[in-house]
C-alpha cells in the first residue's frame, strides 16, 4: 500500500460521526464540517457538526448511565482501562498517522504522544481500585466517622487541538475510573484522534452512555447550555485562559466543580554554573515540542551573561539544522503550525520584538509554499516590553534576554499572570531549592525540559489554572467526600 493510500485508509476508518449513547449517529442538523490537513491545507474528512439539541441527547444519555455506571464494579472499570491502553498500544502507528494528518506533528512526535496518551488509561486503570475511604471514632467517643468517596456525576469535558489524544484520556481516564459519565467535545480542528479513542472504547467494552462524543464549529453554542442546565456536576476544560474565564462565569450559576488547565507562559531559567549542553538540550525540548505549540513550551529564555552567547549561537545552530516538512514524512522535525491564523500571530510576535530592537539570530520567517510553515526561530536581545514576553506564543520562536542576578530573574520570571510551568538549569543544590521555591508556578523542570508524566499531579497557580490532572491526584477531581455520623 502506498502512503497516499495509507493515510487515506487510515483517515477514513474512523468515524465521523456523532458518538451518542453508545451509538454513531449523524447531526440533527445534517450538518458537517470539515478538518484540514495543516501541511497541505487539503481536506481531510468531513465531520459531523453537533447542534445544541444532539449536546442536549448527549448530556440525557450520560445522565441516564450515571447511576448503573456509579455501580460498576472498580475492578471491571479498571479493567476496560487497561484493555484500552493495550489497544491503543497496538494501534499506535495508525493512531499517531491519524493525529499527524489533522494536526500536523511530525510521527515520532505523535507516537510518542499515543503512548504517553495511552498511559493515562493504564495509570487510572490502577487507580480504580484505590479510591477509599475512612472509619474513626468521634473524638469524645460517642459515636463513629465514616467517610466515603463517591463519583461527582456527569461530567463535560472540552479537549484544545494540540494534543488531541492524550488532553482526552488524561480526563476520560480518571472519569472512567471514578464511575463518572461524560459528555466529551473535542476541538474542531483536531477531533478525528478522539473520535477514533471513543470508538476503541466501545470496543473494549465501555457501557453505552457512559463516554459521549459531540464534535462541533460552534463550542459555545452547544456547552453553554448543558453547562447551564444543571445536571451536569462537572467541567473540565484544557485551552485557553480567555476561554476559561468564560466558562467559570457560566459554572458559577449552578455551582459546578470546574478543573482548568489554561495557558502558560514558562520562564527558562540558565544559570552560570548550568550544564550547557543539558540546558541546550532541554531548552529543544521544551520549545520545540509539538511545535511550540504547548501550554507548557519555553516562552521566555533568560540566560546568564556569563553563558547568553555561546547559548544562543549553539541554540540558533541547532533549531537551523532541523528538517522542515509535512509530518508524515519519515525524518521530518517540524511540522505545519495548525492554522493560517496561528502562522499570522507568530509573525506578528516576531516583527513587534524585531522592531523594538531583538535581533534575528535563525528564521524569523513563515516557510513559502502550501501549508502553514514557520521556520524555527531564535531571537536574542529581547526587550521586556516586546508582546511575545507576555504572550504565549504557540510557536517555534525562542526569545533570549541575558541576567546577572538571581533575584532579579527570579522577579522577572514571576513577573506573568500564568503560572503553569518553569524550567530551570543549575549544578548549584542550594540555588535549586531556593528558585524552585520562589517560582511562582503549579510545576517545575529542575534541569530537564520535559515536565508531563501521567504518574505526576499536571496543573497551574493564577491564570493558568485550576486543579490537578494525572498523578494519584486525578481521580479525585471526579470524586466527591461523603461523611456519615454514626451513633453507637
Amino acid at each position: 500500500m502506498s502512503s497516499g493510500d495509507r493515510q487515506h485508509a487510515v483517515t477514513n476508518a474512523v468515524p465521523a460521526e456523532l458518538f451518542i449513547n453508545g451509538r454513531w449517529q449523524p447531526s440533527s442538523g445534517a450538518k458537517t464540517f470539515d478538518v484540514e490537513d495543516p501541511s497541505t491545507g487539503e481536506v481531510l474528512r468531513a465531520v459531523a457538526d453537533a447542534t445544541p439539541q444532539d449536546g442536549m441527547a448527549a448530556l440525557d444519555a450520560a445522565v441516564a448511565a450515571q447511576a448503573r455506571w456509579a455501580r460498576y464494579p472498580p475492578r471491571e472499570r479498571g479493567e476496560i482501562l487497561r484493555r484500552a491502553y493495550e489497544m491503543m498500544m497496538r494501534r499506535q502507528d495508525d493512531l499517531a498517522l491519524l493525529m499527524t494528518l489533522e494536526m500536523g506533528k511530525p510521527l515520532t512526535e505523535s507516537r510518542g504522544e499515543i503512548a504517553y496518551a495511552a498511559e493515562f488509561f493504564r495509570w487510572f486503570a490502577e487507580e480504580a481500585v484505590r479510591v477509599d475511604g475512612s472509619f474513626a471514632t468521634a473524638p469524645n467517643g460517642a459515636g463513629r466517622v465514616l467517610t466515603m468517596r463517591q463519583p461527582v456525576g456527569p461530567s463535560l469535558l472540552i479537549t484544545p487541538w494540540n494534543f488531541p489524544a492524550a488532553m482526552g484520556t488524561r480526563k476520560i481516564g480518571p472519569a472512567v475510573a471514578a464511575g463518572c459519565t461524560m459528555v466529551l467535545k473535542p476541538a474542531s480542528l483536531t477531533p478525528l484522534s478522539m473520535l477514533a479513542i471513543a470508538d476503541l472504547l466501545a470496543e473494549c467494552g465501555l457501557p453505552d452512555g457512559v463516554l459521549n462524543v459531540v464534535p462541533s464549529s460552534r463550542p459555545g453554542q452547544l456547552m453553554e447550555p448543558l453547562i447551564r442546565d444543571g445536571r451536569a456536576r462537572k467541567l473540565s476544560f484544557t485551552g485557553s485562559t480567555e476561554v476559561g474565564r468564560l466558562l467559570l462565569e457560566q459554572c458559577a450559576e449552578q455551582i459546578m466543580r470546574t478543573s482548568m488547565e489554561l495557558g502558560g507562559n514558562a520562564p527558562f531559567l540558565v544559570f552560570a554554573d548550568a550544564d550547557l549542553d543539558a540546558a541546550l538540550q532541554g531548552a529543544m525540548v521544551a520549545k520545540m515540542r509539538n511545535i511550540g505549540e504547548a501550554c507548557t513550551a519555553a516562552n521566555r529564555f533568560y540566560v546568564h551573561a556569563d553563558l547568553v552567547e555561546e547559548f544562543s549561537h549553539r541554540l540558533a545552530e541547532r533549531m537551523s539544522s532541523l528538517r522542515i516538512g509535512r509530518g508524515s514524512d519519515e525524518g521530518v522535525q517540524v511540522g505545519p503550525l495548525i492554522d493560517a491564523k496561528a502562522r499570522d500571530k507568530v509573525q506578528h510576535l516576531v516583527d513587534d520584538a524585531v522592531a523594538r530592537g531583538a535581533q534575528v539570530l535563525v528564521g524569523g520567517e513563515p516557510v513559502d509554499g502550501p501549508g502553514y510553515f514557520y521556520r524555527p526561530t531564535v531571537l536574542v536581545n529581547v526587550p521586556s516590553d516586546a508582546e511575545l514576553t507576555s504572550t504565549e506564543i504557540f510557536g517555534p520562536v525562542a526569545p533570549i534576554t541575558s541576567f546577572t542576578d538571581e533575584q532579579q530573574v527570579l522577579a522577572a520570571a514571576n513577573d506573568s499572570p500564568f503560572g503553569l510551568v518553569s524550567y530551570v538549569y543549575t549544578r548549584d543544590l542550594n540555588r535549586a531549592l531556593r528558585v524552585c521555591e520562589g517560582l511562582e508556578a503549579g510545576m517545575v523542570g529542575l534541569n530537564q525540559g520535559l515536565v508531563s508524566n501521567p504518574a505526576a499531579p499536571f496543573g497551574g497557580i493564577k491564570h493558568s489554572g485550576l486543579g490537578r490532572e494525572g498523578g494519584a491526584g486525578g481521580i479525585e477531581e471526579f470524586l466527591e467526600t461523603k461523611y456519615v455520623a454514626v451513633a453507637t
